[in-house]
This record gives C-alpha cells, sequence and structure tokens, in this order.
C-alpha cells in the first residue's frame, strides 16, 4: 500500500505568506511588503528527522539600513517564524546589502497601508 504524504511540500508563496507575520519593529510593516525578502530557496532534505517530506529552506534578505536597531529581532522573527512550520527541517537567512533597499521595493499594499 503507497504511503500518504500528509504534508505537501511548500511552494515560495508559502513561504512568504509565513513571512507575513514578521513586521519591521520600526516601520510598522511586514518584511514581504516592505520588500526585504530578495529570494527564497527551498529544496528537499532527504536527511531530515523525523522523515516526513520535509525541506530546506534559505533566505535571502536586507534591512533597510546597515545600522539597523532591530536587526536581530526581524533575524529572530524569520527563523522561528519558518522553524515553526512542520515541513521545514532547517532554515538559513542570508544578509545582503547589494541591490540596496529602497522604498521603490515597497508592495503597493504595502504603500496603501503606509500611506504613501
Amino acid at each position: 500500500m503507497p504511503r500518504l504524504n500528509p504534508l505537501p511540500p511548500l511552494t515560495e508563496d508559502d513561504i512568504r505568506t509565513a513571512l507575513r507575520d514578521c513586521f519591521d519593529p520600526e516601520v510598522k510593516l511586514n518584511l514581504v511588503d516592505l520588500g526585504l525578502i530578495y529570494s527564497i530557496a527551498i529544496e528537499p532534505d532527504p536527511h531530515s528527522t523525523p522523515a516526513l517530506p520535509r525541506q530546506r529552506v534559505k533566505v535571502t534578505m536586507t534591512l533597510t539600513t546597515q545600522q539597523c536597531p532591530a536587526s536581530g529581532l526581524i533575524f529572530e522573527q524569520v527563523h522561528n517564524r519558518l522553524a515553526s512550520i512542520p515541513q521545514i527541517s532547517k532554515v538559513e537567512v542570508d544578509l545582503v546589502w547589494e541591490p540596496k533597499w529602497t522604498a521603490h521595493r515597497i508592495s503597493e499594499a504595502g504603500r496603501k497601508q503606509l500611506g504613501i
């Protein structure tokens, strides 16, 4: 009898949806709409324990400034939010400064929320 997989593989959209629960405490906007999430890579993790069909997730992101006082809190939010998803076995968060973040990266929904 074939084994049923109760947890479907995650998509980039699933990860972005989860990351909408993470906010920049100074701007009061989620990290996705603020444009801080640059890329998301998802790959199977054949060595995960338990042996559910689990995945490794790597998020490449930036901050609004290199001197962001909330950087530790933001990284902790991202890591903890993704680590709470049963299909994820490992979370890696990479901080990059290129390309530089600008307000042009804020989504339309984010602009409406900020009133700009």
